[in-house]
């Protein structure tokens, strides 16, 4: 036996392991408001796809009493970093509340930053002043925040919902942020398994903008070409993953360009031209027109991802659906996750799960008014 052949095998973490990252979602339809234990619980069956280096959840509907505010959490690396950001912010936003996010003080979570919460409001005077409407203003002062200072990272900032993220085990993570005392009608989970970026606080998924959350499975081979093309219009990729480009795009289709949530699953997960050419007169000149104008925000590569928003969710696997996804519905409910045992934790009786085609949009929003 050769010197080669006597080597021990690989040890964790010394070995790529492609089809990590666990994803998992839940939602009523019917805009009932659960708190976030069984999305935690969900996680565990899926602990070996997350090697402990990210986790997180994002929740809706969990501030009714400041759902007209913007809220920002925002992960700081000290106090001057603090007082840096708080002075810009109030540059263009009244401060309405400010506080910490209480957390559960636990031994696999360390090298804590400071994470706040602040509810803010844009300024009258400065949407006039700059001839933006105030999700503009915000996904701004955003990116000038995470881009341009140092050591303060805006990890979420929509109205009515929030992310949780941290360096540790999903199960862990939820716990840490007290999950369980909050409220939510949406909520949707992640796991990671970082291949090729870091592991790190604002590394972790899902990344947001305005209200829009991404958590993501797989890896994005067409990154550089995707964040060539969004960087033009004024988004900023600092977060060391490429995740963060998906929800970039996905505000730019559905905010800015007034996409459909199908067409802009068109466009992420686009048709291969072979099966444009088989569809309807109608439709393929609307495929067409998604593929010729917006070619560079074509996502290659295995992926899984589920998009949260204000009153639903969408989850979408890439066209050859290299990446594991099931759909479990009962009652007002619906549940996503990457494998069938996380949402038997969540429902155990359920009788309907099914696996979505690759590159076919699952869509699921709440009754009008429900939430």
């Amino acid at each position: 036996m050769s010197p080669k052949q006597m080597q021990s095998p690989p040890l964790e973490g010394q070995v790529r392991i492609p089809s990590g990252c666990a994803v998992s979602a839940m939602i009523s339809r019917d805009g009932r408001r659960m708190n976030g234990e069984r999305i935690i619980e969900s996680m565990v069956p899926m602990h070996d796809r997350s090697n402990g280096l990210g986790g997180g959840f994002a929740a809706y509907g969990i501030y009714p009493e400041y759902r007209d505010f913007y809220a920002l959490h925002i992960f700081f690396n000290d106090r001057r970093c603090q007082e840096e950001c708080m002075t810009l912010l109030r540059e263009n936003f009244e401060i309405v509340q400010d506080e910490h996010i209480k957390v559960r003080k636990m031994p696999q979570i360390t090298d804590e930053p400071i994470i706040r919460r602040v509810f803010v409001s844009p300024m009258q005077s400065v949407l006039r002043h700059l001839q933006i409407d105030e999700k503009e203003l915000v996904v701004r002062t955003v990116n000038r925040i995470n881009a341009q200072l140092e050591g303060s990272y805006v990890f979420s900032c929509g109205k009515n919902m929030g992310a949780f993220k941290a360096v540790g085990f999903p199960e862990d993570v939820g716990r840490y942020y007290r999950l369980e005392e909050y409220d939510a009608y949406c909520w949707t989970a992640h796991g990671r398994y970082p291949t090729n970026t870091p592991g790190w606080w604002g590394g972790a998924h899902p990344f947001c903008m305005l209200d829009y959350s991404i958590v993501h499975n797989g890896e994005i081979s067409s990154y550089d070409a995707n964040r060539r093309f969004i960087e033009m219009y004024g988004y900023k990729c600092t977060l060391q993953t490429d995740t963060e480009v998906i929800t970039y795009i996905a505000d730019y289709l559905l905010r800015r360009q007034g996409l459909t949530l199908e067409e802009t699953a068109s466009v992420i997960a686009a048709p291969f031209w072979s099966t444009i050419e088989s569809k309807p007169e109608e439709e393929r000149r609307k495929y067409t027109y998604l593929r010729t104008v917006f070619p560079s925000l074509l996502v290659t590569g295995p992926f899984s991802i589920i998009l949260g928003f204000e009153g639903g969710l969408m989850a979408l696997n890439d066209r050859l659906k290299l990446r594991s996804m099931v759909v479990g519905e009962q009652d007002d409910m619906v549940y996503i996750a990457s494998e069938e045992a996380a949402i038997r934790t969540m429902a155990p009786d359920i009788k309907t799960i099914w696996s979505p085609a690759g590159g076919e949009p699952v869509i699921v929003k709440v009754k009008e008014g429900a939430f």
